[in-house]
């Protein structure tokens, strides 16, 4: 339950974060805010600053920034509506960059407790691995693309190789500085002993680089560009019929994978004779720097209500006044974003009923 409270906490935090992002470019570039808030619902707490109140709310899931002339018609000459185009596009990407700049902090602190990064390097082969030498793999050869897909990360080789379903796959490694290709490589599970069990396995061990301060730097913006990556694979299986909205997870279903990756981490910790909390606490940040980056990413989306749709009405009405020399109503944008909010909640309502059902049964 503990860990279930943490999440809940840092999910608040990811989301008011987002709209800070929001809330401080809006300042910096005069337009007027009328509410920041912390959190949902009823008002708990409230101190008007200016032009602004900051309020705090009860529901700890969320926050808003709620800008003058962002939804409604106003003559104010502070208001969102009134800025030029370059000014509401920085307001709104904010919030995106916010999270993404989080997600990318959290990595840097689950980071720093490592000691050591599997790479992408071919360290050696088990026995009976059939595809090495000069036509093949090498020891030493770094793989730098798995069907097209490029390889930051060891993980990334787990992924891609699970994805290529067992079968053969387009490598790109690099060899003594040179680029190998290796179209239609047949790299695919045998049988190996590993431990004294046979195991379908690919044969290869990778080489483990030191965590050096430098390091844990790179290591947290390739995963943070993997963690994006994730999120255009995850579409394009929606989008494919790979996966469907029974595969998806909202805020319950999330809780309840961070409260699960909480357990496994105090666990693991317990095991190796670390700190239980310490652990916990790692896996939990490291599924909130995904979530983080997560966010960023669908809110950059070309979605009605979201970010990347008033990016889109921005785009949009650029173009629909270089052409017939006047501004498009507002109202019709308006309309356009209450729509979508509509559906967004329809969508939230069954991902969450899903939810429910995943866990109790």
């Amino acid at each position: 339950m503990l860990y279930i409270l943490i999440a809940i906490v840092i999910f608040g935090i990811l989301i008011a974060l987002h709209e800070f992002g929001h809330f401080i470019t809006a300042k910096l570039l005069g337009v007027r805010v009328n509410e920041f808030a912390i959190g949902m619902g009823p008002l708990l707490w409230s101190a008007t600053k200016g032009e602004t109140q900051y309020s705090l709310r009860a529901i700890p899931i969320g926050g808003f920034c709620a800008m003058e002339g962002e939804d409604e018609a106003t003559d104010d000459p502070g208001s969102f509506s009134a800025k030029p185009g370059w000014k509401k596009f920085i307001i709104l990407v904010a919030g995106s960059a916010m999270n993404f700049l989080t997600g990318l902090v959290l990595l840097l602190v689950v980071y720093s407790q490592a000691v050591g990064f599997v790479t992408p390097v071919i360290a050696g082969f088990m026995d009976g691995f059939p595809n090495e030498g000069t036509n093949g793999l090498m020891v030493g050869d770094r793989i730098l693309s798995v069907n097209g897909e490029r390889i930051y990360t060891k993980t990334d080789i787990d992924l891609f190789f699970e994805r290529a379903g067992g079968e053969s796959m387009d490598l790109v490694v690099l060899r003594d500085g040179e680029k190998i290709v290796l179209d239609d490589f047949p790299l695919i599970p045998r049988a190996y002993d590993y431990e004294g069990e046979t195991r379908m396995m690919y044969g290869l061990t990778f080489a483990v680089e030191e965590a050096t301060p430098l390091v844990r730097i790179q290591q947290s913006w390739y995963t943070s560009l993997d963690m994006v990556r994730m999120v255009r694979l995850s579409l394009v299986d929606l989008f494919t019929g790979k996966a469907g909205v029974k595969d998806m997870s909202g805020v319950i279903g999330i809780m309840d994978v961070m409260g699960q990756a909480g357990e496994e981490g105090a666990q693991a910790a317990a095991e190796s004779g670390g700190s239980p909390f310490l652990g916990a606490l790692m896996n939990i940040l490291n599924l909130s720097a995904f979530i983080a980056i997560n966010l960023a990413v669908m809110n950059l989306l070309p979605i009605p209500a979201l970010d990347g749709g008033r990016i889109f009405f921005l785009v949009v009405n650029w173009l629909f006044t270089l052409v017939t020399r006047r501004k498009l109503d507002p109202k019709y944008e308006g309309y356009v974003h209450m729509a979508g909010f509509v559906l967004l909640l329809l969508l939230m309502v069954v991902v969450a009923f899903n939810d429910v059902v995943r866990i109790i049964t």
